[in-house]
C-alpha cells in the first residue's frame, strides 16, 4: 500500500481558518476519487499563537516539519502586530530555513469576465513564473545608522549567487519543457540599472545549451509590467529575482481574475515544500464564512502536483475552471454571494466530473 502523504497544515490567522478547511475538504474528496491517502497534522502559528504566547516558529520546528511531505498555509497577518513581524517569523523563516528556493505562482484565467484587460481571453493569459525565494534583498543583510535621528542611514544589501540564480533558472527552463506550449523563458531584470544582475543573464545564457528546445528572451522589469497588462499573451515562462517577483507576481494575480484565485509553492525540489493561497488573512471577514476559498483549493491542487498526484490536480483545476466559466461561481471576491463552505461542496461535486469512472 502506498505511504500516505503528511500533510502539516496551519490554518493561519483571519479568514485562514476559514478557506484551509474548504482545501481539506476537497483534498477528502480527492483522496476518495483518485485512491491515495494522507493524513494531516494541525500547528497553530500565527499571529493569534504569537498574541497568546509570544512565540512565532518554537526551536526545533523546522526540523519537525521536515518530516512532512508538504506544508499547506492558509493566511498570515493581524493589524495588531507590527508590519511584517509574523510574516518574517513564520513564512520567511519556513523559506529560509527550509531552503525554499523557488516561488512558483501559475498565472492562468479560467473566464474572460474575470480578467480586468479588455478583449483579453483564457488564451492570452496562461503564464509561469518562477520566483527565486531566498536570496536578494529579502536576506536582511544591511542595517541602520543613528537609527531614528535626522541623520539616519540604511543599508540593504541585494544578495545574488550563482548557485541561487542557477538553480532557479534550471528550474525555469525545465517548466518551459514541461508546460509543452511555447517553450519560452523569459528573464525579468533590471540589468541596465543594476549591474549586478548581469549574472542572471550570464547564467541563462549558460544554461540554455541543456535546454535546446526551449527559447529565450531578456526583459526589465518595468518593460515586462507593461507587456503583462499590453500583451499577457507574450509570456510563457518567466524566471526573476525575488524582489521583481514579488510584484510582478501580484499584477500577474490582477490579471488573472485577482487575489481570489492565486496560489502559490514555495518549493524545494525533492523535499518538503510549503503551498497557499497569496491573498493576506483578510480579518475584516474572519468568521462571515463569505470569502472565496478558490485561491486556498487551488493551493492544495499545486500541493498534490507536487506529491505526484497529477491526476487529482488536474481535477481539480479543471473544477475550478469550469465553475468559473459557468459562472456558477460568478466571482472571486467576497460578493459572489456564495459562502466559503458552498463554494468549497461546489468543487467537491464538480470533482466527480473529471474523475475515474470507477471511482464516481
Amino acid at each position: 500500500m502506498p505511504t500516505p502523504h503528511r500533510i502539516a497544515v496551519i490554518p493561519g490567522d483571519g479568514v485562514g481558518p476559514e478557506v484551509t478547511a474548504e482545501g481539506l475538504k476537497v483534498l477528502a474528496r480527492a483522496s476518495q476519487l483518485f485512491g491515495f491517502t494522507y493524513e494531516t497534522s494541525n500547528f497553530p502559528f500565527g499571529s493569534e499563537h504569537y498574541l497568546m504566547t509570544k512565540e512565532l516558529l518554537p526551536e526545533g520546528q523546522l526540523e519537525r516539519f521536515r518530516e512532512y511531505s508538504a506544508i499547506l498555509l492558509g493566511a498570515i497577518g493581524d493589524p495588531r502586530l507590527p508590519p511584517g513581524l509574523v510574516e518574517r517569523g513564520v513564512i520567511a523563516a519556513m523559506r529560509f530555513g527550509l531552503d525554499l528556493y523557488i516561488n512558483l505562482r501559475p498565472i492562468k484565467l479560467y473566464a474572460e469576465r474575470l480578467c480586468p484587460i479588455k478583449g483579453k481571453t483564457p488564451a492570452d493569459v496562461d503564464m509561469v513564473v518562477v520566483r527565486e525565494n531566498t536570496e536578494d534583498l529579502y536576506t536582511g543583510m544591511g542595517g541602520y545608522f543613528k537609527r531614528g535621528t535626522p541623520d539616519e542611514v540604511v543599508i540593504a544589501n541585494q544578495i545574488f549567487t550563482r548557485k541561487g540564480c542557477e538553480r532557479a533558472v534550471r528550474y525555469a527552463f525545465a517548466v518551459a519543457t514541461k508546460r509543452g506550449k511555447r517553450k519560452k523563458l523569459t528573464l525579468v531584470d533590471k540589468a541596465n540599472a543594476i549591474e549586478v544582475q548581469g549574472l542572471w543573464r550570464r547564467t541563462v545564457e549558460e544554461v540554455a545549451p541543456d535546454f535546446p528546445d526551449v527559447t529565450f528572451e531578456f526583459a526589465y522589469v518595468d518593460a515586462a509590467c507593461m507587456w503583462m497588462v499590453k500583451n499577457p499573451e507574450s509570456f510563457d515562462v518567466i524566471v526573476t529575482p525575488n524582489l521583481f517577483g514579488d510584484i510582478i507576481t501580484d499584477l500577474g494575480a490582477m490579471v488573472q481574475g485577482g487575489m481570489g484565485v492565486a496560489a502559490s509553492g514555495n518549493i524545494h525540489p525533492g523535499r518538503v515544500s510549503l503551498f497557499e493561497p497569496i491573498h493576506g488573512s483578510a480579518p475584516k471577514y474572519k468568521g462571515k464564512n463569505v470569502v472565496s476559498p478558490i485561491a486556498a483549493i487551488a493551493a492544495v491542487g499545486m500541493m498534490l502536483e507536487y506529491l505526484g498526484e497529477g491526476k487529482a490536480a488536474n481535477a481539480i483545476e479543471s473544477s475550478i475552471a469550469q465553475l468559473l466559466a459557468s459562472e456558477r461561481i460568478p466571482s472571486l471576491d467576497a460578493s459572489s454571494g456564495l459562502q466559503t463552505s458552498e463554494i468549497g461542496d461546489m468543487v467537491c461535486v464538480e470533482l466527480g466530473a473529471h474523475a475515474p469512472a470507477k471511482a464516481m
